[in-house]
């Protein structure tokens, strides 16, 4: 015949989702002045290139003025 395994009370699998330890973790360490540098320049970097993109990538994409048509070689009629 078989063997039934022993089942696991709902209890028990109840407190296992509230277990809490009473071991604190260690203080996070303070950000020394060159690491908030380092990161203060990164971002900076990352925002100057999206503003960058924006005044490069927004006149290229506005329609061109009807003042000034393009011309090309098969419209010169050579």
């Amino acid at each position: 015949m078989f063997r039934r395994r022993e089942s696991v009370p709902f209890s028990f699998v109840a407190e296992s989702d509230r277990f809490r330890s009473n071991v604190t973790p260690p203080p996070r360490e303070r950000a020394s002045v060159s690491q908030l540098a380092a990161r203060s320049l990164v971002g900076l970097t990352i925002v100057a290139g999206l503003v960058g993109s924006l005044v490069l990538g927004v006149p290229a994409l506005s329609p061109q003025d009807a003042s000034h048509p393009q011309q090309t070689e098969a419209s010169n009629g050579h």
